[in-house]
């Protein structure tokens, strides 16, 4: 199913009358920003049977091969691709497409999860994210934004900045990358799980794939127990140490 979100945000900055002699003076600029998004939304078989049932999340994002208009593109990998092929989930999976040239964008990404929750019957204590390659740094820079909204986290071939670790140390983890993969290297999945174990977080499992390239994520969206992994963790609140 193809959808877009579609957004205005206004941003405002109060002006204040200007004191005698200031050093800095108050303004205001007044912005509208529209803000549009395709996804693909897939809803389980029996989602229309039991309207009283709330169902598991899973946020896919594709890798930088799918950005552009074509939603095509982003059943290439992933879960998508295993929808396509006719294979049933047991969860709502969205998958949105990053616009050609651009990089995850995650205010776009906060409004889309907050328009699917609004709209649908998503379980607040069982949202999953995931993603591949450039999703794979979209899924650890999306979870350090919103480190509460996410159950469990499952970077592929990705990366990020070990210092927003720190938002990450409740939150289970399983990362995955391939030891020969020269377009992502190792090392910049290592960075990041090696910093999430210093800061006490216990829930990381990180599996190298010895023989793969950057091709790290056919062996693992095609494992179920990949999926049985997400579904065995549901929402904690976040660490409120200031370390």
């Amino acid at each position: 199913m193809k959808t877009t979100l579609t957004l205005t945000l206004a941003f405002l900055l109060v002006a204040t009358a200007p004191a005698a002699d200031p050093v800095q003076s108050a303004h205001r600029i007044e912005k509208q920003i529209s803000l549009s998004l395709d996804y693909l939304l897939y809803l389980p078989p029996a989602y229309t049977k039991d309207i009283t049932r709330k169902w598991p999340l899973l946020l896919f994002l594709h890798g930088a091969g799918e950005r552009g208009t074509d939603l095509e593109r982003v059943k290439i990998h992933g879960p998508p691709k295993l929808v396509e092929t006719g294979k049933d989930f047991p969860f709502i999976i969205v998958s949105p497409q990053c616009p050609e040239d651009q990089w995850w964008d995650l205010t776009a990404l906060t409004h889309l999860l907050d328009e699917i929750q609004s709209e649908h019957r998503v379980d607040p204590d069982r949202i999953y994210l995931t993603g591949l390659s450039m999703g794979g740094f979209g899924t650890w820079n999306l979870a350090s934004l919103l480190p509460e909204k996410f159950a469990a986290i499952a970077p592929v071939c990705g990366g990020g900045f070990p210092i927003r670790t720190k938002n990450l140390r409740h939150l289970p983890v399983w990362a995955f990358h391939g030891a020969r993969d020269k377009a992502v290297p190792l090392s910049e999945s290592v960075r990041m799980v090696d910093a999430l174990r210093k800061r006490g977080n216990r829930k990381v499992v990180f599996s190298v794939y010895a023989d793969a390239g950057h091709d790290s994520w056919t062996a693992t969206y095609d494992n179920p127990r990949f999926y049985e992994w997400l579904l065995s963790h549901t929402r904690r609140p976040p660490s409120k140490s200031k370390n």
